[in-house]
């Protein structure tokens, strides 16, 4: 099997940064014209076989973790109503530089994205995810990395270890004890980052922490009290990575568009 390095595009994560960053009036066309300067420079760099775009669906569906979490990602400010009509704009651009793009059904772009990152590397082939979405982090493993485009920086193991104490496998067990503020993810009241870290440094995970009858009683109540949002929270921030791929990766290979 020849080697294959396969790029994916967190799609919204960049179109929205680059409308954001425009001065005056922000414009469609523009958008598409610095995304694709933007993936230009991220293709001659990582020089991929395989590259694909991930865009969230846009229906009124608000997907699984809603359903777990009601209050999940509630008040984030909606996508702009210019880009939200220019999105075909965009789609086009990046297919006439041979981008495919790939929308996801009812599920999040994210379990989208996770579950053809480790189809691929958990052949031992190369992945690599653009994205400043650190919940990505979770799934990393030595062929599968997240490059922060706008930060030109890799989202590693080490970055993790500095941003939040814990192995990334661990990750979705940090946020289910101490929550996402920004997604309303709850957690554990009282239990926050640096308790998370010191109980994770006793226990593997949320499931041990759970299951265990030697806690600190400073511990043990807070925990007690919010079982059942704790694992909830774990379960929202966990990725999901068996979703049925309606494709194969010979229909995203990369061949330089017009």
């Amino acid at each position: 099997m020849s080697s294959i390095h396969l790029v994916i595009i967190d799609a919204l994560n960049l179109i929205r940064r680059v409308h954001a960053a425009q001065h005056g009036e922000p414009d469609v066309h523009n958008t598409a014209k610095v995304c694709c300067q933007a993936l230009g420079k991220i293709i001659s760099s990582s020089q991929p076989t395989h590259i694909v775009a991930v865009f969230d669906h846009h229906g009124e569906d608000r997907g699984w973790r809603a359903d777990l979490l009601p209050h999940y990602k509630e008040g984030r400010k909606p996508m702009p109503e210019e880009l939200m009509t220019g999105m075909e704009i965009i789609q086009d651009a990046f297919m006439d530089m041979g981008i495919d793009s790939l929308l996801s059904d009812g599920d999040e772009a994210d379990d989208l994205v996770a579950t053809l990152a480790l189809k691929v590397a958990s052949r031992g082939q190369q992945v690599t995810i653009i994205s400043t979405d650190k919940g990505y982090c979770q799934l990393l493993q030595p062929t599968l990395r997240i490059r922060d485009y706008f930060q030109q920086r890799w989202l590693d193991s080490p970055f993790v270890e500095k941003e939040f104490g814990v192995k990334p496998e661990q990750l979705p067990d940090y946020w289910g004890l101490a929550g996402i503020s920004s997604s309303k993810i709850p957690g554990v009241t009282g239990i926050g980052p640096k308790a998370a870290v010191e109980l994770l440094s006793l226990y593997p995970n949320l499931e041990a922490i759970l299951a265990a009858d030697d806690l600190p009683a400073k511990w043990q109540k807070k925990i007690d009290a919010c079982r059942s949002e704790a694992i909830a929270s774990k379960q929202v921030a966990s990725l999901k990575t068996d979703l049925v791929l309606g494709f194969n990766l010979q229909d995203i290979r990369y061949t330089a568009g017009s």
